[in-house]
């Protein structure tokens, strides 16, 4: 245990003077005003659960919630308003966070109702399914499911086994689960409370499969009883989220309307004959896919959410819990005065404000892309490929540092009653829904070594060598946030040398460039020598690149986040708190170069000596920063009544 010496900060800094409030309206950005609603308009009693509620009064509970949320006009952005929508589509993404900083159970409940299944019907559909089917889905009326996911497939979409078969005679599609495999599982809505589900399955029009389309079928009646044709399951008690009610769905020759297609991208018309705007079966698919991403978006914003929340009670209590005496003084320690409690937990909260921001700029590009006319294919491909790897970057993060936080906390974390074992099952599944991890990652390091052309085609991988080059010189390192400004940091840093780097905003970002650059160059010059190979070989060479593709994903995404920190303190204009948002800037960067030190020590951009002086400036820094824990938390934007920790009452 090591105690970090008595510090006082420079005077010429006034982060003294910062105030959480000036914090949270800079991390709040352009969605201030949808967050500070929520923080003076909604009660705790109307996010906050009971973590002693059993399944079935959690379900009661959160159904409850979220009718009430979606009367009072939240959580609906993002619809058109003519349908009762209220909000644009960035604002949805607030609306999500807000709520995880409630409960995680609610916020999943409006995930599957108003971002997948009302997302299908807005993004996938066409006006009458929007006049149809919006209204009752905004205001939950017409609760919904998103039954993608198969007992035998679920990231590999393409390869879905329902199927959607159009009948003439009748003009009705059939849906059906011709197998066991075929069945829906973990579906949001399915076990109990949904009256329709948004259904994806091959669709076949005169003995031709079009590939996967969505349809709508009725499950369950006024009553709530099932539909002939369609066998619904609850998959019971899960290790969290206990008030969302997922089930299993299978159909047996189901029929409706010919309508019912979610058809904007492809549909049967008058004459039975399949017609479709997007000619390529591929294209087609990922369009499709790609107008879902609001859903991996809002979900890697929720991880963070959670994690502020859990941030804000263990820092609280770390700041009001004392252990031990100094020698020779009567006064026990607060546990955040501890160096090595310091280290649990400002580094992480400093990578809560980076990846808030980052979020912030994901949201405001997701309203780009999805509102552009013409649509944006390219720019479409970027953002699901940034999509990707936030999910993946915010829901691991989430998944550790909630766990710290329980164990930052001792006993009384294990405490139900004070939240963090309530957070630490909600999150675990954050991990993989919505994409696992893993494979999203791996999508990632694709798009670093693909020029999206080549999406569009039957792409392999044995053709990326010749595009990757020219790919990685022009593309990756395209800037996404602050372009001048980061352009002048590293200019600026070069002039600089020795100790001065370890506090150059330009240092920080050129080694967070040159790995990105070097690891993204190796790989393509690794998968070149795989691609020369007798195919059967070269399959097997590419498989073992799998560990290079996660550490190039993840390389990228750290050099997105940290420049989306830059353009936040950026558009700060109170002085203090720009102070303050440069320091925990500092130490994000700082702890990211610390946690990757084996490859900067391994490829020499930096030496042992630097790498130890860079773990004594995140010392110091964390000293600097502990007197302001408590500004720092209410910065994190989470109303303090929504904590509902009983060891901070």
């Amino acid at each position: 245990m090591t105690l970090t010496d008595d510090r006082v900060l420079d005077e010429t800094i006034t982060l003294a003077d910062a105030t959480g409030d000036a914090l949270a309206h800079a991390l709040d950005g352009p969605f201030h005003a949808v967050k500070h609603r929520w923080r003076i308009e909604v009660d705790a009693d109307d996010v906050t659960r009971d973590p002693a509620l059993g399944m079935a009064e959690a379900r009661d509970w959160t159904l409850d919630k979220l009718t009430g949320l979606a009367h009072r006009h939240f959580a609906i952005a993002g619809f058109p308003a003519e349908c009762g929508g209220d909000g644009t589509l960035p604002e949805s993404v607030a609306h999500f966070e807000m709520m995880a900083l409630g409960d995680l159970s609610l916020t999943i409940k409006s995930g599957v109702q108003h971002g997948l299944f009302g997302g299908a019907i807005t993004n996938l559909g066409t006006a009458w399914h929007h006049e149809t089917f919006l209204p009752d889905t905004i205001s939950v009326a017409l609760p919904g499911c998103f039954a993608m996911t198969e007992r035998g497939h679920g990231s590999d979409v393409q390869s879905l086994e329902t199927t959607i078969t159009y009948v003439r005679e009748t003009d009705e599609f059939e849906v059906n689960s011709p197998q066991a495999s075929s069945e829906k599982i973990y579906i949001g809505n399915a076990a109990r409370d949904g009256r329709m589900a948004a259904v994806f399955g091959q669709l076949w029009v005169a003995g031709e499969c079009q590939g996967v389309h969505t349809i709508l079928v009725p499950i369950r009646d006024a009553d709530g009883e099932s539909l002939p044709g369609v066998t619904l399951g609850d998959q019971g008690h899960k290790g969290g989220l206990l008030g969302v009610d997922n089930g299993t769905i299978a159909f047996d020759h189901v029929r409706v309307p010919r309508r019912m297609l979610l058809d904007r991208y492809g549909g049967v018309d008058d004459e039975g004959v399949y017609h479709s705007p997007i000619a390529n079966p591929n294209a087609r698919f990922f369009t499709m896919l790609g107008t879902l991403v609001r859903g991996r978006i809002c979900v890697g914003a929720a991880a963070g959410s959670a994690t502020r929340k859990a941030l804000a009670i263990a820092t609280t209590y770390a700041t009001r819990r004392r252990q031990f005496r100094r020698p020779g003084l009567g006064a026990e320690i607060p546990l955040l005065d501890y160096l090595t409690h310091q280290r649990k937990l400002l580094p992480n909260l400093a990578r809560a404000y980076a990846y808030g921001f980052a979020v912030n700029e994901l949201a405001l590009e997701l309203g780009r892309v999805m509102e552009a006319e013409p649509r944006d294919a390219v720019r479409a491909r970027a953002l699901e490929t940034r999509a990707a790897g936030m999910k993946a970057l915010l829901t691991r993060w989430a998944n550790d540092t909630v766990q710290t936080c329980r164990e930052a906390c001792g006993g009384a974390g294990y405490m139900t009653a004070n939240q963090l074992t309530l957070l630490r099952g909600d999150v675990d599944v954050f991990a993989t829904f919505e994409g696992d991890n893993t494979v999203l990652m791996e999508l990632v390091a694709k798009a670093l070594l693909l020029e999206y052309k080549n999406t569009w085609g039957d792409m392999d991988l044995w053709g990326t060598a010749q595009a990757t080059a020219r790919f990685v010189s022009d593309t990756i390192m395209e800037r996404t946030a602050a372009r001048p400004v980061i352009d002048r940091l590293v200019a600026t840093a070069r002039r600089r040398s020795g100790g001065d780097l370890l506090a150059a905003r330009g240092w920080h970002v050129a080694m967070f460039e040159e790995r990105e650059r070097h690891t993204v160059e190796s790989l393509a010059q690794r998968m070149r020598a795989a691609g020369r190979l007798p195919r059967a070989e070269s399959a097997e060479a590419i498989s073992q690149l799998g560990e290079h593709m996660l550490f190039a994903a993840r390389a990228h995404t750290d050099r997105l986040v940290l420049e989306a920190f830059v353009a936040g303190i950026e558009q700060t204009r109170d002085a203090a708190s720009r102070q303050m948002l440069e320091k925990l800037c500092d130490l994000y960067a700082l702890a990211t170069i610390e946690e990757g030190r084996a490859w900067f020590l391994e490829h020499q951009r930096m030496d042992p000596a630097r790498s130890k002086a860079v773990t004594s400036a995140i010392n110091a820094l964390c000293g600097e920063l502990r007197p302001h824990a408590a500004v720092l938390v209410e910065g994190l934007g989470v109303p303090e009544t929504w904590l509902r920790s009983q060891m901070l009452a």
